[in-house]
């Protein structure tokens, strides 16, 4: 019997153990379900490394380059890559799209034919910069994330806010401003309205990428408080504000590490010092070592490479990673998943409503467009005059945004002739047959490239037409009115030139000299409008016209929205995030730009582009912008924070709480609408600090604020609050953010040059706001400018 009862035991123990077996092989742990420690503990090695690395990439025109490529999912064509689903415990693939002005996938697929999917073209960062307006820019974000959320998307690759270190910068249509408060203000501001849809963000290009010239290889020299006050901190404050899903390494390297290498970067300050809870994912292709990357913090290696997973495993396998590492990078992107709509299942429609954004970006961009004269109120356009010469082919053509990554598949645009003859103006047609027809014969003799091709060999832009003189004395006399439209476009992979881009070229110079010669013998005006992405020259020749509006790049409504701003129909109510020097030789970084390169070092790189090794040293220090130019006395053409208006406006009654900083200052000001029409205005609270221990800029941007539309005669009155941080600087030898006891002079002012108010506050003795560590030395002198 007792041998009988054993086997028995024996038999049902076995059976019970084949049984969880059995039920833990078919039904292992699910994400959502089960804790994500437990998912994680379920997961092989290789599942691990799968999630960790992206799911390859589709690049039209780039089969035959050796990249060695996977190929991506298609569940969203046209999208920027995936990460991979490990169906077994229940994750699915997140999909991510491109870009700063808009979602970025294919318009026509050959699974749909004759059905389009076409996206809205928002305005660009720079424009909604220069709105200084956070609650409009998160209305964007909203109608944004909605679009990518019914597209399928789960993770837009933006917003972007580099700092415009220089006015070459080709990407810096893509970003904000040249001051951090603007671009992390601004930022947040986006993030907030974009995820409030269940729709990621990744804020980019952590840090300092503020050149396209070598953007792979660049080593950036810059010193710790630089890099802390100017080209981090916009990144501080956006995490801070808004806790973006995921942040984008970039390409460059800092101090000799590539910043998707750099545990000090993306771990040290991120997430230690700055609180940060998302997951961090490379820039494509970026970086070198894939294990350095794990090891530093970065997550997700975008769009991932075969070779990427073999040498993390054989790391892991080797010993020299730990899987530990591993599993903090896993739980950083499961936590995301998990908030994602692919992961919830939403059914996208493939449907966003584009009419309704279309209006919204049309807002947008007159709130950004900047009125940067207007003598003898030649603005707005007079409704007497209707016939309008309409000159320059970006008149014809608008520059809706920027190149590359930036760039939008958008059902049209409405060119600056269409949005005028929408306002019930006329447009000379003589003009426009010859605008139009020099474009037409460009295009034919420059035929469509694909993405890759058009990135690897861009076609120039097409020159400006060579109008003959006669024919501008005789439209002198029949019109009424000359509009003179001059457009500028850049993007990725390449920074801007000073000839003919930077500067205008000598047919344009010839066209606006002769427009405006052969109009004012008439005793009619001559407007400009500027359709650019980037600062260009504007104080050889801005003496010519009556009056001159910057328009930036302004999305697929431009045409309308430009019209909204000549014909008053909008107030302009738009302010420069960024300056305009005098000449470019005032520019604190031009001698430094972009840097020298090392050729002798040179090899074959991404997409068999050639890598030549190159480095940067931001000399300049933090005297970039408006902190230069007003610190040195260097007067800019236009200031940071200018901007014209239709109406005037009063500042009156700065009152600050205390004249004694304890723990708080309160800052209030009244405006008042002095004009004769309703306008908004944006007004800017900048901080003179006493220069005890460290160089001080003249005064720092520390608060910003739009009124409401005020009618004439009618004011309100903002409210600025000022912190310990708002007052202290970066101390290198103590690795800590310290304000220096001492008097505090309060600026507030319609630009960075025009204070209207002042106010003062002492300081009692030196405050230690924040101890960060000290990491991301510089590894040679730097020889920074000082006052």
């Amino acid at each position: 019997m007792a041998s009988i009862r054993l086997r028995v035991t024996i038999l049902g123990t076995a059976l019970l153990c084949y049984g969880l077996q059995g039920i833990g092989q078919s039904k292992p742990p699910q994400l959502g379900k089960s804790p994500v420690a437990d998912v994680i503990k379920a997961m092989t090695l290789e599942e691990k490394v799968q999630l960790l690395v992206g799911a390859g990439f589709n690049l039209s025109g780039a089969t035959g380059t050796g990249t060695g490529v996977g190929q991506t999912q298609d569940r969203v064509p046209g999208a920027a890559g995936t990460t991979h689903a490990i169906p077994r415990l229940g994750i699915p693939s997140l999909v991510t799209s491109d870009g700063p002005a808009g979602v970025r996938i294919d318009s026509v697929r050959k699974n749909s034919p004759g059905k389009t999917y076409y996206a809205t073209a928002w305005p660009v960062a720079t424009l909604l910069a220069s709105t200084w307006d956070t609650a409009l820019v998160k209305k964007v974000g909203a109608a944004f994330g909605h679009e990518a959320k019914e597209y399928g998307i789960d993770i837009i690759l933006a917003p972007a806010l580099n700092i415009h270190r220089n006015p070459l910068g080709g990407r810096n249509f893509e970003y904000y401003s040249e001051d951090p408060l603007v671009a992390g203000r601004i930022t947040a501001a986006m993030v907030n309205g974009i995820e409030a849809n269940g729709v990621g963000t990744s804020i980019k290009h952590f840090a300092a990428n503020n050149q396209e010239t070598n953007r792979n290889t660049v080593n950036t020299i810059v010193s710790e408080r630089a890099l802390r006050e100017i080209y981090l901190k916009g990144f501080e404050i956006a995490v801070k504000q808004s806790q973006p899903w995921t942040v984008m390494s970039s390409y460059n390297l800092i101090n000799g590490t590539y910043t998707s290498e750099s545990k000090d970067l993306l771990t040290t300050i991120l997430r230690n010092e700055w609180g940060f809870k998302g997951f961090v994912m490379t820039d494509w292709f970026g970086g070198k070592d894939a294990v350095a990357q794990m090891q530093a913090g970065n997550n997700l290696l975008m769009p991932g490479v075969p070779a990427q997973s073999t040498q993390i495993i054989e790391a892991v396998k080797s010993g020299k990673l730990s899987e530990k590492v591993l599993d903090a990078n896993v739980a950083g992107i499961l936590n995301i998943i998990l908030r994602s709509s692919s992961f919830k299942g939403y059914k996208y429609s493939d449907k966003p409503d584009l009419k309704k954004d279309a209006q919204i970006a049309r807002t947008a961009a007159t709130e950004g467009m900047v009125l940067l004269k207007n003598e003898n109120s030649s603005l707005p356009v007079s409704k007497n005059l209707h016939n309008i010469a309409l000159f320059g082919i970006n008149g014809y053509e608008l520059i809706a945004g920027g190149t590359g990554s930036g760039d939008v598949n958008k059902a049209y645009k409405v060119s600056l002739a269409q949005g005028l003859a929408n306002a019930g103006y006329a447009i000379d047609g003589e003009l426009q047959q010859k605008f139009t027809a020099h474009l037409a014969d460009y295009a034919s003799k420059h035929p469509k490239k694909n993405f890759f091709q058009e990135f690897m060999n861009p076609t120039p832009p097409a020159p400006e037409y060579a109008l003959a003189k006669e024919t501008i004395l005789q439209k002198a006399s029949a019109t009424d009115l000359a509009v003179v439209a001059i457009g500028r476009n850049a993007g990725e992979g390449r920074d801007r030139k000073i000839e003919d881009d930077y500067e205008l070229s000598n047919t344009e110079k010839e066209l606006l000299r002769n427009v405006c010669d052969a109009y004012h013998a008439q005793h009619k005006k001559v407007i400009v409008v500027l359709n650019i992405g980037g600062v260009i020259s504007v104080l050889p020749w801005r003496d010519q016209p009556d009056a001159i509006l910057l328009a930036w790049q302004p999305g697929l409504e431009g045409g309308n929205a430009i019209t909204d701003i000549l014909t008053g129909k909008v107030n302009p109510s738009g302010k420069l995030a960024t300056t305009f020097p005098a000449a470019y030789s005032d520019v604190p970084s031009a001698k430094s730009f972009p840097g020298k390169e090392f050729p002798e070092k040179a090899t074959n790189g991404m997409l068999g582009m050639k890598s030549t090794p190159a480095e940067v040293t931001y000399e300049e220090g933090i005297y970039v912008g408006y902190r230069y130019y007003n610190t040195f006395h260097v007067k800019p053409a236009y200031e940071f924070g200018y901007g014209l208006s239709y109406t005037s406006f009063k500042y009156h009654d700065l009152k600050l709480s205390s004249t004694t900083f304890n723990g708080k200052i309160t800052a209030t000001v009244s405006i008042t609408n002095t004009g004769k029409v309703a306008g908004k205005e944006a007004a800017q609270l900048y901080l003179s600090a006493p220069a005890k221990k460290l160089d001080k800029p003249a005064e720092e941007l520390k608060g910003f604020a739009k009124t409401r539309l005020l009618k004439p005669g009618e004011s309100q009155t903002l409210t600025f609050t000022l912190t310990p941080s708002e007052l202290a600087s970066f101390n290198t030898q103590a690795s800590a953010w310290v304000a220096d006891a001492g008097k505090y002079t309060v600026k507030v002012g319609a630009s960075s040059a025009d204070i209207k108010q002042t106010a003062t506050f002492t300081l009692a003795k030196d405050l230690t706001v924040e101890k960060d560590h000290r990491v991301m030395v510089p590894q040679v002198q730097i020889n920074e400018l000082k006052k």
